[in-house]
This record gives C-alpha cells, structure tokens and sequence, in this order.
C-alpha cells in the first residue's frame, strides 16, 4: 500500500473534516474549505508573500503620514513661537528707540547704560536684529520712507540718507521698517550711469 493509500480522501466541503479529523488523518492548510465558497490560496507561499507586501505598503503610508504630521506639528510650534516673540517684542521697539536717542545725545550713563546694554542682549538673544544705516540703498520691503530730501550726485540709486527710525527684523520678518529720509540721483549721474553702461 503506498502512501497515498494510508489517508482518506479530502472532502469537498467543510463539515467533512469533522469525519477526517475523526479518522485521525493530517490536516494541512490546503484541507480547509473557506466558509464563504472559495478555496484558500492553492500557494500559501504566494498568499503570504501577498500580505507581506500590503502588510509593507500599509506601514510605509502610514510612516509617511507620521513624518508629515510630525514636520506640520515643527512648523506649527516654530510659527506659534515666532508670533509669541514677535507679541513680546514689537512693543518694545519704542523702548529701544527712546534708547538710541539717549545714546546719540550722550545721556546714557551710569546704571542705565546696563540695564540698555542687558536690554539689547536679552532682545538679541531672542533674534531681534536691528537694520537701517545711512547709505543702505532705498528698499521698500526694508525701508518706510518718511520724505525724499533731493538729489545726491554721489548716489546712483535711491539711497536712505537719514534713518529716523532704526528697522527691526526676527529672522526673515520684518517688525518694523526702517524710518528714512531718502535722497535720488542725480540727473547727471543717473545719464552718466546709463552711458558708462
């Protein structure tokens, strides 16, 4: 008897394998029946490869949605920040304004010349900078101007001449644009420019 003879055969159905298991025969995974008509996978190799993969592709979407939320949360929380500073600090500009005229008219001395000096560490520490010099070219997205004061033949751009009012920045943003006085070029130097050209 060979042993193919030693089993009984499958049933087509599954209230067969009660009897097979009865009989004491081995149960494979190609023996169970699928309770909703079909087969299970005739390679079970294949099949589990199969859930392998969406297995895979599941948790890598989901990897990639995380890392999203994550960078979105980052942002978020840098923004969040970025506007709490930006809350504190614009009203402080006039503090520091009234500041720079004290230094320019050489009235600050003694213990108010620390605490200015504290101030403007403790503001650059949170990364408020200060911009706007005389000679910077006139640039509208930096520069408020308060008047044009002539002509400079010296100048062949629109330049800030006097800065009323110093600028502040916190990284990229613009809190305050500087206060300017901007004098043009001059029509000679403007043509001498173009024909030099």
């Amino acid at each position: 008897m060979t042993s193919e003879e030693n089993f009984p055969e499958i049933p087509d159905d599954i209230s067969g394998i009660d009897n097979l298991l009865e009989e004491g025969g081995p149960l494979e995974p190609q023996d169970v029946v699928d309770v909703e008509g079909g087969s299970a996978a005739a390679d079970p190799l294949t099949a589990a490869r199969q859930e392998a993969a969406e297995r895979t592709a599941d948790l890598q979407r989901l990897q990639a949605e995380f890392l999203n939320y994550k960078r979105r949360v980052e942002r978020d929380r840098d923004l969040v920040r970025e506007n709490a500073i930006f809350a504190v600090l614009a009203p402080m500009l006039d503090v520091l304004d009234n500041i720079d005229r004290a230094r320019e008219a050489g009235e600050l001395e003694g213990g108010f010349k620390g605490v200015a000096e504290q101030l403007g560490r403790i503001v650059e520490g949170l990364g408020l900078t200060r911009f706007g010099e005389p000679g910077d070219a006139f640039d509208p997205t930096l520069h408020e101007a308060l008047s044009h004061v002539g002509t400079d033949a010296e100048v062949q751009v629109p330049t800030a001449k006097h800065i009323a009012k110093a600028g502040y920045k916190i990284g990229d943003r613009v809190v305050r644009a500087a206060q300017v006085l901007v004098v043009d070029p001059a029509e000679g130097g403007a043509a001498d420019t173009t024909n030099g050209e």
